[in-house]
């Protein structure tokens, strides 16, 4: 995928605006390069992010908790109740509560359409699958170089992108 491409994925999921690859890699290696030096646990510390999916047990769950707890946030499972079927009075009710309960919520496995009603109508980031394979932040993860595992250039690219929008 090129660049532009990326960066107009990013930019139209409305989700990291307005963020950019290009600023969204440099606070990943910033991430990276500190990871050994700097204490992450304080810089979401107060954070409450909801994690909407069917299963927090799958590698995707893992991969955003990880994320998120390693910056001191804190994760909750919530087991999502609304389909693509779902009226727009449900849709914005449940985008209100959310935006009461939480500093932002990832979505996983649900419905592109439904996440993007969800985040139309959330006071808060509503992300889709940011920390999915299909999620362009996942294609991100070879330029940031090094011989870390690609877990671990995954979880600073999911931390910068929290970071850049909440934090």
């Amino acid at each position: 995928m090129q660049s532009t491409t990326l960066q107009g994925s990013i930019q139209a999921a409305d989700l990291l605006h307005p963020l950019d690859a290009p600023a969204l890699l440099a606070q990943a290696h910033m991430l990276q390069a500190g990871a050994q030096r700097v204490e992450l646990g304080s810089l979401l510390r107060g954070k409450r992010l909801g994690l909407m999916c069917q299963s927090d047990q799958d590698a995707q769950a893992a991969l955003f908790r990880a994320a998120a707890t390693e910056l001191g946030a804190h994760v909750s499972h919530i087991q999502p109740h609304l389909d693509e079927r779902s009226d727009a009075r449900q849709i914005e009710e449940t985008a209100r509560l959310l935006g009461q309960l939480y500093d932002a919520v990832e979505c996983q496995g649900m419905a592109e359409a439904l996440v993007q009603r969800l985040a139309r109508a959330a006071s808060v980031p509503i992300y889709p699958g940011l920390a999915s394979d299909r999620h362009p932040c996942a294609e991100l993860a070879p330029q940031l170089g090094g011989a870390e595992a690609m877990a671990d250039k995954r979880r600073w690219l999911v931390q910068a992108a929290l970071l850049n929008s909440i934090g």
